[in-house]
């Protein structure tokens, strides 16, 4: 469990944050940085958010103050050294910090982790880790209740998109009836779920939809339909006319299918190699998966990436799920 008094201990020494997360940051990263933003300011420190990688334009909403800036765009590792404190959020593995991670290694601020994955490296940071929350918004709210911090629709709403991303809109196992009283309390802070879920799902572009065709049609099974599996290539982006963001959350998808049990899916980035997903509704542990390979993340849900062709990195993805599944 967290050491609240540690956090507070060191929030209450220091005036300038630094925040960041890891690389393609999905919601509950974006959302836990700004909800935080949020939290440390009401406690008048100065915070500036930096992250490898810009928001996806399907994600913009989220940001309407432009909070986000990128390394090596809006802000330089010279920029980030004249802070006191980095804290890393939503991540606590070193594959998962690029390009951020020459920044963390060669920086002499103090680190701190707040995160809820299992996996772990050693960052060089304190660690305020809690592996049972649904999402690290959901933590990013227990730091505001100690620190006396007044829930307000500038920590709210971020915190709701991170908490209902990262449980699939409510409806992972990770949802817990203390999952449902937290959004309420956000709901009551001025978070307004209707409009929150317009703007993430109800927003595709026609070039998403052709995507998902070619994605879908090509998925395959194995084990009897238990495993479903998929790939994107490069070229499926470029004739659809796609950005590498549209690919997020295709991989739920597959587990609408009858009898499935997991899913993974591949897709090519353009700097070469393929970044893999992997999805669990029975006992198969993806973060155990995803350690194979370098990656991490949850016992349901987890990630990794490999350098290898596609009939290679897709050959040794199947051997570990199947492997794995038995």
């Amino acid at each position: 469990m967290i050491d609240w008094s540690r956090f507070k201990e060191i929030v209450g020494a220091h005036r300038r944050f630094v925040l960041t997360s890891h690389v393609r940051p999905d919601c509950d990263a974006l959302g836990s940085e700004l909800a935080m933003a949020g939290v440390l300011e009401a406690l008048g420190k100065e915070v500036l958010i930096a992250n490898g990688f810009a928001p996806s334009p399907t994600q913009r909403f989220i940001d309407p103050e432009g909070r986000l800036k990128q390394l090596g765009v809006d802000v330089t590792p010279e920029i980030i050294e004249s802070y006191e404190v980095l804290m890393i959020l939503d991540t606590s593995a070193w594959a998962q910090l690029e390009p951020m991670a020459a920044v963390l290694r060669a920086t002499k601020l103090k680190k701190i982790v707040l995160d809820h994955h299992v996996s772990a490296d050693d960052l060089g940071a304190e660690m305020f880790k809690n592996t049972e929350a649904e999402a690290t918004g959901r933590l990013v709210i227990d730091a505001a209740d100690q620190l006396g911090v007044e829930l307000t629709p500038r920590i709210a709403v971020p915190a709701f998109v991170a908490l209902a991303t990262d449980t699939g809109w409510f409806r992972f196992g990770s949802t817990s009836s203390g999952t449902l009283r937290l959004a309420s309390r956000l709901v009551d802070a001025g978070a307004k779920p209707d409009r929150i879920y317009k703007d993430l799902y109800e927003n595709d572009s026609l070039s998403r939809l052709k995507l998902m065709g070619t994605t879908l049609a090509r998925t395959q099974k194995e084990l009897d339909g238990r495993l479903i599996y998929t790939w994107i290539e490069q070229a499926d982006f470029a004739s659809s006319g796609a950005l590498p963001s549209d690919s997020e959350d295709l991989i739920n998808i597959l587990l609408g299918v009858a009898g499935s049990e997991a899913a993974l899916i591949l897709v090519e980035q353009k700097s070469g190699g393929f970044k893999i997903s992997f999805r669990s509704r029975c006992q198969l542990d993806c973060a155990r998966v995803a350690e194979q390979f370098g990656g991490g993340g949850h016992k349901k849900a987890a990630g990794a990436f490999l350098a290898d062709p596609l009939p290679i990195a897709r050959t040794k993805a199947l051997d570990a799920m199947l492997s794995a599944m038995g």
